[in-house]
């Protein structure tokens, strides 16, 4: 066993790097992070049903509406489209995973997006 001390991190070094992150790019991360866990949970990886909890995918479908929504006139339709296209792929993929479906309007994200049907 070592006696040095664990290093601990370099929060001013860190600030520094994320100062010069512009504001979309931290915005379209956060997203396609929430996109990567939705599709996690609702069992769409290699794994399929050993990770598939539609009850936490709900939350990260609705949670990418939300940041969608909030952020629409702050990022490039550039950015948007595929951000948008890809939420509205999970809320589908939501629908076909649920055995009791939501009603148009009321499955995840549709608060922000509208109803998504098949």
């Amino acid at each position: 066993m070592s006696d040095t001390p664990p290093e601990t991190p370099d929060f001013d070094a860190m600030t520094r790097d994320i100062a010069e992150v512009p504001a979309v790019e931290v915005i379209v991360t956060v997203a396609v992070n929430l996109m990567s866990a939705a599709a996690v949970k609702l069992g769409l990886t290699e794994e399929g049903e050993a990770h598939k909890d539609l009850d936490e995918a709900r939350k990260l479908v609705h949670a990418l509406g939300g940041l969608l929504d909030a952020t629409a006139t702050e990022i490039s339709s550039f950015h948007a489209a595929p951000l948008r296209d890809g939420l509205k792929s999970l809320q589908l993929a939501f629908r076909e995973a649920s055995l009791v479906p939501d009603e148009p309007g009321q499955g995840p994200g549709e608060k922000y997006t509208g109803p998504v049907y098949r």
